[in-house]
């Protein structure tokens, strides 16, 4: 089973929310759509989950045509699951009641006996590890556990798709990193086809097999996690995954120059950074050193403490801001001005 974008097209009264969308979500991937507020990304999950008709453009599912210009096939006439933001729990409904409705009501649902259905639901309660908080309602819950049995419901008839709105925004950092373990434990565990939105690169890079990058209702780069860290394909995708600076300067041929007389490999970099001279480099890429070792000279504008390494923000002179790690027992001092070179090409981002 295959998912299958072709030329999607999303107009809102005239603002085009995506622009000719391609992508295949094999049987079994785990796809990480990622981009800022604003980007596309929830109007293309909604309209996999069939709440939107598109523009232009065709959505299979196992080589069923679902949505065109024309016909959507309905929600309920898809064999998905939905896991929201906000979590979307019936109030009125005890733990149970929540993940045995879709079995009851589905036209997909394998279960037709209650027996089954109770069988399948003690399943997945035990594998989101909510079995002992059956007869609770949600107001009984932690944000956690709401987040639990939502993914319990969706996961309830097998869908061939689960769809993840974000589902981790609305938890603190700690809950919020058990859960992502756990998701990426129970799609080892269980399998399936995902596709997860969310603005947080960390959740994309630590959880997906494959991460789609978009911005502005484009997709700019579509690859595996450490593709997109390592070799992303333009400026944008630099800056927002791994926040790669951008050294301005002047590219001739294979040659980088920056500062008055610094020079830099190739290293593989882009054509698209060459379009526009920029090297890119991530903050381990770059070295502080004393200012008559190098032309590249800014003033330290904050020092924030990670425990065993140190990121320093320098404003250049030439306006430009930069991130650089250096070890925690490096004495660099806020306002002062240091020289910055770029390191040898293993640790250049390209």
């Amino acid at each position: 089973m295959a998912t299958v974008i072709s030329n999607l097209n999303m107009c809102f009264d005239g603002y085009q929310a995506l622009r000719n969308i391609n992508l295949t979500i094999h049987d079994g991937e785990f796809v990480a759509i990622l981009g800022p507020s604003g980007c596309g990304k929830t109007t293309l999950l909604r309209l996999l989950a069939g709440f939107l008709k598109p523009t232009e453009g065709v959505i299979e599912i196992d080589d069923n045509v679902v949505a065109d210009n024309r016909n959507v096939t309905s929600p309920n006439k898809r064999n998905i699951g939905m896991v929201f933001q906000s979590y979307a729990l019936w109030p009125h409904m005890t733990v149970k009641e929540q993940v045995l409705f879709p079995m009851k009501h589905s036209i997909f649902s394998k279960y037709k006996t209650q027996k089954e259905r109770e069988e399948r639901m003690d399943t997945v309660l035990k594998l989101v590890n909510m079995q002992t908080m059956g007869e609770r309602y949600p107001s009984e819950l932690s944000g956690g556990q709401k987040q639990r049995v939502a993914i319990a419901r969706a996961l309830a008839n097998e869908p061939d798709l689960l769809l993840m709105d974000e589902p981790l925004s609305n938890l603190d950092a700690e809950i919020k990193s058990e859960m992502r373990r756990e998701i990426s434990n129970l799609h080892k565990r269980v399998g399936g086809t995902v596709l997860y939105v969310t603005h947080d690169q960390s959740e994309a890079l630590g959880m997906a097999d494959k991460i789609v990058i978009m911005s502005q209702g484009e997709i700019q780069q579509i690859g595996t996690p450490r593709e997109i860290f390592n070799h992303p394909v333009n400026p944008f995708v630099a800056k927002f995954v791994g926040q790669s600076n951008l050294i301005k300067g002047c590219w001739n041929g294979e040659e980088f120059s920056y500062g008055e007389n610094e020079k830099a490999e190739d290293a593989d970099v882009n054509d698209s950074f060459k379009a526009e001279n920029f090297y890119p480099v991530k903050a381990d890429g770059l070295e502080i050193v004393k200012t008559e070792e190098s032309t590249f000279r800014g003033t330290v504008k904050e020092i924030e403490f990670q425990g065993f390494q140190n990121k320093v923000i320098l404003e250049m002179e030439d306006g430009n801001h930069l991130q650089v790690f250096i070890s925690g027992d490096e004495n660099i001092k806020e306002g002062e001005v240091y020289g910055v070179r770029i390191k040898n090409r293993k640790n250049v981002e390209i």
